[in-house]
């Protein structure tokens, strides 16, 4: 099993991408998520500020453009390589470390539910190196805090950059916690992220 710089064993045998969009992100996420081979081997989750109230869209809306399945996570689901698991409307996204997701209804985080910081704290705790958080196009500061917890589990982190965000309140958030290690246009992310995964394959 591989271990991680801890010297504690991965709690995972895949990679997990952790992606957090706010104002603007059905475009953004479109864009990522369109651009990803059906042979995508990562297991994805995604967080997007939406009106909580009403029944959501999102993974139907995202699964007309994206080769993966696309489906709405549920509680005890579990988190699935190659598959990407959309948070419901105000209910928190965690990736536990049993390869399950969980779905709360705790407090609101930053006065969002879902919160982009309990999904990557979350994917840190269960997936050390081998998680990857991206930040995308949104207001406030929501993941601010769970990118430095990927960081400090040896994960990656990726921003969306400020010319191709429609609003960079979420991505400008992240870069200036320090823990960011690429700041990205929109259209260069899906191939980041390619081989981002690939080269963990390649040395797992």
């Amino acid at each position: 099993m591989e271990r991680t710089n801890s010297g504690q064993p991965d709690r995972a045998a895949t990679d997990a991408v952790l992606v957090a969009a706010s104002a603007g992100g059905l475009s953004a996420l479109t864009a990522v998520l369109s651009e990803l081979p059906a042979n995508f081997p990562a297991g994805v989750a995604i967080v997007q500020h939406i009106e909580p109230h009403h029944r959501s869209m999102l993974a139907e809306i995202l699964g007309r453009s994206c080769a993966l399945p696309v489906t709405q996570a549920t509680d005890g689901q579990r988190f699935e390589p190659g598959v990407v698991h959309v948070a419901p409307p105000d209910h928190h996204l965690l990736v536990d470390a049993d390869g399950s997701l969980s779905l709360t209804r705790t407090e609101l985080v930053h006065f969002v539910r879902p919160s982009a910081d309990l999904l990557f704290e979350s994917g840190a705790a269960s997936f050390g190196r081998r998680a990857i958080g991206v930040v995308l196009t949104g207001t406030g500061s929501d993941g601010s805090l769970g990118v430095e917890a990927i960081k400090r589990r040896g994960g990656t982190v990726i921003a969306q950059d400020e010319e191709t965000s429609d609003f960079f309140g979420m991505p400008g958030a992240a870069i200036e916690a320090g823990a960011v290690d690429f700041v990205l246009p929109l259209g260069q992310i899906p191939d980041a992220l390619i081989s981002l995964v690939a080269e963990s394959r390649g040395g797992a």
